[in-house]
């Protein structure tokens, strides 16, 4: 009996078996969101409905919409939107539909698979400023690689090179932020492909199944949830994407690869307007969580269907 209740003092004493436990580990994850998280972005919604300048923040005025008034009536904002649009879809597509391709070659058997699966990391390991410097090297206009590989092909880049062509530079900035984005589209999904049966894909096969046919009943299956997840995911990254583009073009020419956090960039350090920055910074945190609510609600409507 008295060790009973020796027993349960020493419960009440111990902080790790009370209830409280769970929300002492939680406590400085919480406080990390709240402080890093929370915080900044309420005082960015504060921001974006004020008229602030970066020389004198201390004294702002609040003007309700004005801010988001003048973007949206904007033409150079218009075309942001586009710009931005474009990118994150080709962004999108490209970098999902090639690391597919690559992981499902990387699945199959064939000598070397090994070397294969480390070297076609490089570019997703590699610093950003070290892909966009290299991109800038490769399209130089006087000894770029590709630039003379372009001129050969009758592509006419002009004096000034690729990334000073507003035709040509949005699709240049495009091809390398595929190229350092599907290598982790592609290890992420080759987890998802060595998911799959063997089994299932055997019985498909000596049922007369081929490749294709295989891979759409038996694989895609399995696979779909994650190839949904990581289109969220670099959705998102697209979106957030700046130093490849300021490295290489800077937004330019004539605004043909401003994106929104350019536009947001220039908005608070070239022209000083902190408040119209903190809209464009809105504008994009909608656009992410409306296109997470929309995977989200597809995916709930896919599992009803299957």
């Amino acid at each position: 009996m008295s060790q009973g209740i020796a027993h349960r003092r020493r419960r009440r004493r111990s902080p790790l078996g009370s209830r409280w436990t769970p929300y002492i580990f939680l406590a400085p994850a919480a406080a990390y969101i709240i402080l890093f998280q929370l915080v900044p972005l309420v005082q960015e919604i504060y921001l974006s409905f004020t008229k602030t300048s970066l020389l004198n923040p201390s004294h702002s005025v609040w003007v309700g919409f004005d801010n988001y008034v003048a973007a949206f009536q904007s033409d150079t904002f218009q075309q942001t939107l586009l710009v931005t649009l474009v990118y994150v879809v080709v962004c999108v597509l490209g970098s999902v539909g090639i690391g597919l391709l690559v992981a499902l070659l990387l699945n199959s058997r064939f000598p070397g698979r090994g070397i294969a699966r480390a070297l076609v990391t490089i570019p997703w390991a590699a610093p950003g400023i070290a892909i966009a410097l290299i991109a800038v090297w490769m399209l130089n206009a006087q000894y770029g690689v590709l630039t003379r590989l372009l001129t050969s092909w009758g592509i006419d880049v002009g004096d000034s090179g690729v990334l000073n062509n507003p035709d040509l530079a949005l699709p240049a900035i495009l091809i390398t932020t595929i190229w350092q984005l599907f290598p982790f589209t592609a290890v992420v999904l080759l987890s998802a492909l060595q998911s799959v049966p063997e089994e299932l894909v055997e019985a498909a096969h000596m049922d007369g199944a081929n490749r294709w046919w295989s891979f759409r009943v038996v694989t895609w299956p399995v696979i779909k949830p994650t190839v949904g997840l990581i289109a969220v995911l670099m959705a998102i990254w697209s979106i957030r994407r700046f130093e490849l583009i300021w490295l290489m073009t800077r937004g330019g020419p004539l605004g043909s690869t401003r994106t929104l956090v350019i536009d947001l960039y220039s908005q608070a350090f070239d022209s000083k307007q902190l408040g119209m920055a903190a809209a464009i910074g809105m504008v994009g945190i909608v656009i992410s969580l409306i296109i997470v609510v929309g995977a989200r609600l597809i995916t709930t409507a896919a599992e009803r269907n299957s």
